[in-house]
């Protein structure tokens, strides 16, 4: 799996996928990463990577054709089997975990980083694969989401955590938020780990985290649960976690 990042600011890629699982796993070689600057594939002196809008209004845009031999180069370089080129905009449709699976099933994942006011949309029309968005807000750029998304698909390839079901455990892997975590000590000021977690029953244990994964989904996350279909087992668990509660 390799990344390569379209932006005016790689330092600020480079840097900061330098820490954590991903810089252990570019470490490794598990993950690649490059980062490829526009200004490097202008003609002028200036290096100028973005014009007035056409119609008028604030702010710049950013140009067509840098992006465009910025990306071809991406791809000419790597030649890999499955590539996509992913435009990083607050437009875009909302990153989620599946989303995320699915993306890294790709041999290559080209993330377009945006500033200004946007990109010619020509370019997004005829190069771009997708466009996928943090959230309903604006950042300044889409170096920060690059991140985001190195890091969250670079936990999916196998090799890279410790031990793989760590990722299959994370909130939303099953469309349920993550289950409470205990450690030591198992007495403090506030309380006490939950007598099942030391119980040292498996079973027990399971039951007790989706229990917990399902009680927790629907006080925090309610429309979570209308998209899934609960088992009758899960339903028992819901309607006894919310007796409890």
């Amino acid at each position: 799996m390799r990344f390569d990042v379209i932006t005016l600011f790689p330092e600020m890629v480079l840097e900061g996928s330098s820490y954590g699982v991903t810089g252990k796993a570019i470490e490794k070689n598990i993950v690649g990463l490059s980062v490829w600057n526009p200004r490097d594939y202008t003609q002028d002196k200036h290096r100028t990577v973005d014009d007035r809008p056409y119609g008028g209004g604030p702010g710049m845009v950013m140009k067509y054709h840098p992006l465009y031999d910025a990306v071809n180069a991406a791809k000419s370089r790597n030649k890999c089997e499955s590539s996509k080129v992913i435009y990083l905009s607050p437009q875009g449709k909302q990153i989620t975990q599946n989303l995320l699976i699915d993306a890294s099933q790709s041999s290559q994942l080209i993330l377009v980083a945006g500033r200004y006011e946007g990109i010619d949309e020509r370019f997004v029309d005829s190069v771009c694969d997708e466009e996928w968005s943090l959230g309903d807000y604006v950042i300044s750029g889409g170096e920060l989401a690059a991140l985001i998304v190195i890091d969250a698909i670079t936990r999916l390839v196998p090799g890279v955590l410790g031990d793989d079901d760590s990722a299959k455990q994370d909130s939303y892997m099953n469309g349920l938020l993550d289950y409470p975590h205990f450690t030591r000590p198992e007495q403090d000021d506030l309380s006490a780990v939950p007598d099942v977690l030391l119980s040292g029953n498996h079973q027990n244990i399971q039951r007790w985290r989706m229990k917990q994964a399902l009680g927790r989904t629907s006080v925090r996350r309610p429309d979570l649960l209308k998209s899934k279909e609960l088992s009758a087992e899960q339903e028992a668990l819901l309607k006894e976690f919310r007796n409890e509660v």
